[in-house]
């Protein structure tokens, strides 16, 4: 019995281990992210909600995701995406409106301004997920 309880054991431990190698993985890319995108005047999770509002938008530039759409994207609290729009709205990269479909709801868009800086900076966001990922 004992040998059992000590597979599971090491089971456990293996698995504690890889989320473990997970989380420090995602802490090293975060930084890297931040560090090459810092020049460009951001940092990873603002480029995550560019690049959410960038990949799906229609053949005229035009595209809006919902707060709460591009928080289940992005993996940030409703407090801080929306402190992260404010500011993207500040330095005229997103714009907000509200929802037509439901009054209380608002929406965000990428701005020309933003929808250009997304495109600058795709290539070393990838770049640094390439170096980091690959391994």
């Amino acid at each position: 019995m004992a040998a059992a309880g000590t597979d599971g054991t090491q089971a456990e431990q293996a698995l504690v281990e890889q989320w473990r190698g997970m989380l420090a993985l995602h802490a090293r890319t975060q930084c890297e992210l931040d560090r090459a995108l810092h020049g460009h005047g951001l940092c990873g999770s603002d480029f995550e909600v560019l690049d959410v509002l960038a990949e799906s938008a229609a053949p005229d530039g035009s595209c809006s995701y919902r707060v709460q759409e591009i928080a289940e994207r992005v993996h940030l609290s409703q407090s801080a995406l929306s402190r992260l729009v404010a500011r993207l709205e500040r330095e005229g990269l997103v714009e907000r409106g509200m929802c037509a479909e439901d009054r209380r709801g608002v929406r965000v868009a990428l701005t020309g301004k933003g929808r250009a800086l997304h495109v600058d900076v795709l290539p070393v966001q990838r770049a640094v997920l390439s170096r980091m990922l690959t391994d």
